[in-house]
């Protein structure tokens, strides 16, 4: 008998400890927007600011407030290991995870317990933590991390580079938002896109010849894979050749230029845009995409786009037309 309560007892204390130990992770790990407005419990307005066609907001995690990269084509939230060291023994995630501008080889994960955002509570989130050093140095910034899809999934995204903010609402599991009159403007177009992962794959068409683009909003520069057909390449004005570095640290030389005109839809039309040839293979074989190109900034700073994950929308609204 005695020993069952020793039994029973010493469960009880695991139980504390347990969380007690929960507790402490939660709070240590909740993520705040200090300077953004909160529109009701589920929508909230973040300002941006584009740091060498970088997406940047602000955000505190872990008691340290700073800069984070806004980048849906990153799959999870990464943290840069300069800021956040690992202080116990990692796991070692395999394969390569996705980053501003190439596939990150050898990330390790780490688990949130609890990841905040005021009204919105995001629960056993995974991370991956990385040196991301390199690009701090080149883009003179400090960086904390990478906020990804694991993160925005589970809201509607209004990216509007023309007053410079990010909305995020919160939607349902069929991506109907929780708070219908969240924008003042109106919806002037939209297209579908199919989610390859955690990619968004575009069906467009360049010149005659269609094409798969992934919308990703940390890319600095459109891309297109070289050995398409050539009738693409009759709308790609070549200018120079460039070095260029992503969150990978490697460097690679590209052919940039102009695309003169992407179709998307009979009604969605967008250029000139600043874009570079480059080979697209080793990401294609990381996610299992067949991408032909990639759109981002270009793309985004011409066109006000909300993106919904759950419906795989892209929505579009034009900008305020002033009267002279």
């Amino acid at each position: 008998m005695k020993k069952e309560n020793n039994i029973k007892i010493l469960l009880t204390l695991i139980i504390i400890l347990v969380h007690s130990c929960y507790l402490f992770a939660s709070k240590k790990d909740d993520i705040t927007f200090p300077n953004s407005k909160y529109l009701n419990e589920h929508t909230v307005r973040i300002p941006l600011k584009i740091v060498d066609h970088l997406l940047i907001i602000e955000a505190q995690i872990q008691n340290k407030k700073g800069n984070f990269i806004f980048d849906t084509g990153s799959e999870t939230l990464i943290l840069n290991s300069v800021h956040f060291p690992i202080k116990y023994k990692p796991l070692k995630k395999k394969g390569t995870t996705s980053g501003v501008l190439n596939t990150l080889d050898n990330p390790v994960e780490k688990r949130l317990k609890e990841f905040n955002l005021k009204h919105f509570s995001l629960k056993n989130k995974s991370s991956d933590v990385i040196n991301l050093s390199h690009i701090e140095k080149s883009k003179k910034i400090k960086i904390l991390g990478i906020i990804g899809y694991n993160i925005l999934k589970d809201y509607e995204i209004f990216i509007d580079l023309y007053l410079n903010q990010i909305t995020l609402t919160k939607v349902d599991k069929k991506g109907n938002k929780l708070f219908n009159k969240v924008y003042a403007e109106k919806i002037a177009d939209s297209v579908s896109f199919k989610l390859k992962k955690h990619t968004i794959v575009v069906h467009s068409n360049v010149n005659g010849e269609n094409l798969r683009f992934g919308l990703d909003t940390g890319a600095e520069y459109n891309q297109l894979n070289k050995n398409l057909n050539k009738k693409v390449y009759k709308l790609f004005l070549p200018k120079k050749r460039l070095m260029l570095q992503g969150a990978s640290s490697k460097k690679i030389e590209v052919m940039s230029g102009t695309l003169i005109k992407l179709k998307l839809s009979e009604t969605v039309f967008v250029g000139p845009m600043k874009t570079m040839i480059t080979n697209l293979s080793k990401m294609n074989n990381a996610f299992g995409t067949n991408l032909d190109g990639i759109i981002g900034y270009e793309f985004l700073k011409r066109k006000r786009t909300i993106i919904n994950y759950k419906k795989e929308k892209l929505y579009f609204i034009n900008n305020p037309k002033f009267r002279m």
